[in-house]
Parts: C-alpha cells; sequence; structure tokens
C-alpha cells in the first residue's frame, strides 16, 4: 500500500516538526508517483525548505560547471590512458549520431533539438575531470535523453517551493560537493 512505502522521510521531534527527506538526482516523472503522501503532506506543510544544493541560483549552476573543469592548459586526453580516451571518444560520436532518434516529438516541440542537447551535456568534455566525464557518460543514455527537459526531484521540489512562496535555502556550498568529487583519484573513479 502506497502509505506503508519506505517515504525516505525522516521526523525530527520538536515544535513544530522538522522532516529530512532523501532525494534522488533524477527526473521528477520517474519517482513523483512512487513518493508517499506523507511526505508530499510534509513538504506542503513546510514554510521552510533546504535542499543540498541551491539549484535555483545561477552562482550554483556557473560554480557546478566550473568546478568540473581540469586546471588551466590540461585536457582530458593528458590524463586518461590513451586507449580509454578513444573508446570514450568514439561512445561520445556513436551518442551523437543516434541522439536524433532518442529526441521525442515533446523535446522538439520545447525547441530541445540533438545538437543542442548534445552540447548541453556533453559540450567541452575534453577540459572536464574524469570524475565529471563518468557522471556525463552515466548520463548519455536513450532513456536519459528523453527526459531531458524535465527537472530532477531536487530542482522540482526547489521551484515548487518557490512557486508557493516557501523560504528556501541549502545545506551545502557548490565548492564541498566539488571537493570531494575532484579529490577522488584515477583509480577511484
Amino acid at each position: 500500500q502506497q502509505n506503508e512505502l519506505n517515504s525516505f522521510l525522516w521526523t525530527i521531534k520538536r515544535d513544530p516538526p522538522s522532516y529530512f527527506f532523501g532525494t534522488i538526482h533524477v527526473p521528477y516523472t520517474r519517482v513523483w508517483d512512487f513518493v508517499p503522501e506523507n511526505s508530499k503532506k510534509a513538504f506542503q506543510q513546510s514554510h521552510i525548505v533546504y535542499f543540498e544544493l541551491d539549484l535555483t541560483d545561477p552562482y550554483t549552476i556557473s560554480a557546478l560547471t566550473s568546478c568540473q573543469l581540469l586546471p588551466q592548459g590540461e585536457n582530458l586526453q593528458d590524463v586518461l590512458p590513451r586507449d580509454i580516451y578513444r573508446r570514450l571518444k568514439r561512445h561520445l560520436e556513436y551518442v551523437k549520431l543516434m541522439m536524433p532518434s532518442w529526441i521525442t516529438p515533446d523535446q522538439r516541440g520545447k525547441g530541445l533539438y540533438a545538437d543542442y542537447l548534445f552540447n548541453a551535456i556533453a559540450g567541452n568534455w575534453e577540459r572536464k575531470r574524469p570524475v565529471w566525464v563518468m557522471l556525463m557518460v552515466n548520463s548519455l543514455t536513450e532513456v536519459d535523453v528523453k527526459s531531458r527537459g524535465v527537472p530532477v526531484l531536487d530542482l522540482y521540489l526547489a521551484q515548487e517551493a518557490e512557486r508557493l512562496r516557501k523560504q528556501t535555502g541549502a545545506v551545502e556550498k557548490v565548492e564541498e560537493q566539488c571537493h570531494l568529487l575532484n579529490g577522488l583519484n584515477f583509480s577511484q573513479v
């Protein structure tokens, strides 16, 4: 039953109560129907909502983009083994070739064409750090491409919070996430 599902919602007993809700970075339409009513109700009743990052802040998006880049003058070709770099390049060529068949009519109607989406996802890939390229490659699947244009759950909730005029904030700074991911060594990536 819907009300018995694990909601990833924890209640902090105080007056008024506080809630902690675990989200996932996927298009909200993939999971929204499975978010139990108690979680949706807690969100609706909340006056203040904090997210992992403030994905509605242009600085956050800009800083996330910048932190993904290798140091000035370095390219991915310089840091990846030659065979992995070649495989990656061939895979991205394959994805670019396939993308037009992955775009939905709805996306086309919104002006989201294959070249635009490919550049939005994979643009400047040769300047990115390996960990960010790995995350990028994981999102270059037909299913993920077909859902582009739909906000991830965190962003959807942040947009809803703004629409409902809730006070919002973030518990992390971009630099904290970037430092963590950029601190992984090559074998960990």
